[in-house]
């Protein structure tokens, strides 16, 4: 059971190891793009495939799914970013039940958004949890964990692609585990529970009062979607590449004043936050193209220094 390419990459490794795969469940397909035509997930296209069965149910208690998933008779459920609640009659299906596979160290950034929490509040490690599903928002007990280092390189999509193959790696450990009757479920500790709420533009919008390294770790926690951004006047300007500036220029000292764009440094646009500086390398305008800081700066027309918006009160993302 699940939905994105993340998941995809679960059912992949399942496949490739000879697991039974009995069916996949996955969202509708949903319209999208320009033209709106309707796609697929990227679970549903593997399984096709494979010619595998596919369900995709628009509520997880659709009576008629309910019924097709008691006809398979699946031994167990393997849930990856399904995406949606499953409801006690789904969960106590399964003969063995129901595991999941979780992008974060539990009970830390239980939730939706836990790769994306754990770049922006600064972690230096993240990782996998395999765990029995339970009512509660991923409560169940452990059965599995594994742990990897977050670079400064990182981003949302590079990490994501890191933790779906540990998460492959660990779910088919758990399946070993599940045959021999071997499995030791782990208890969370809940007086370290953390949460990972979903990303909203509150999330992606840069508050240059936030010290040079929150505002860096922003704009790769967001990227590639919805993006980190900001406004100059009223173009609303996307940061897609940018870094924390050590040494500005010799001629160029960074005001006191936060959001203020300052100065240019080679490519890059410097910016001056409640604390540090942030360099902004790459930058999208609306409607137009990416480019470098100091293009945009060139082209813009405009005299430094200036400021950008350091608001937070959730301008829609578009």
């Amino acid at each position: 059971m699940g939905t994105p390419p993340f998941a995809a990459v679960c059912l992949q490794a399942l496949l490739d190891d000879g697991r039974d795969v009995a069916a996949v469940v996955s969202q509708p397909d949903r319209p999208s793009g320009r033209g709106r035509r309707m796609h697929r997930s990227a679970v549903a296209q593997l399984a096709d495939s494979h010619d595998i069965e596919v369900l995709q149910p628009e509520r997880a208690g659709d009576p008629a799914f309910v019924e097709r998933l008691e006809a398979i008779a699946p031994d167990l459920a393997v849930v990856v970013a399904y995406g949606r609640i499953l409801p006690n009659r789904v969960l106590e299906l399964p003969r063995l039940g129901c595991i999941n596979a979780h992008a974060s160290l539990l009970p830390l950034l239980r939730g939706a958004a836990p790769i994306q929490h754990a770049i922006l509040q600064g972690h230096e490690r993240t990782g996998v949890t395999i765990m029995q599903i339970s009512q509660r928002m991923d409560a169940g007990d452990m059965l599995r964990t594994g742990e990897l280092e977050i670079t400064d390189e990182d981003d949302t999509a590079s990490l994501a692609e890191k933790l779906a193959e540990l998460s492959a790696r660990l779910l088919l450990q758990t399946l070993d585990d599940v045959g021999a009757g071997q499995l030791r479920p782990v208890r969370q500790d809940e007086s370290l529970v953390t949460y990972a709420a979903p990303i909203t533009a509150e999330h992606a919008r840069i508050n240059w009062s936030d010290t040079a390294e929150t505002c860096e770790r922003r704009v790769r926690a967001v990227r590639p979607r919805p993006g980190a951004f900001t406004f100059d006047g009223a173009t609303r300007l996307k940061v897609l590449q940018s870094r924390v500036c050590v040494d500005a220029p010799a001629e160029a000292s960074a005001p006191s004043d936060s959001g203020t764009a300052f100065a240019i440094d080679g490519d890059a646009l410097l910016v001056s936050c409640g604390q540090g500086v942030l360099a902004i390398d790459t930058i999208q305008p609306e409607g137009r193209r990416p480019m470098s800081g100091a293009d945009y700066q060139r082209g813009s027309g405009l005299e430094l220094p200036r400021e950008l918006d350091g608001r937070t009160d959730g301008a829609p993302d578009r």
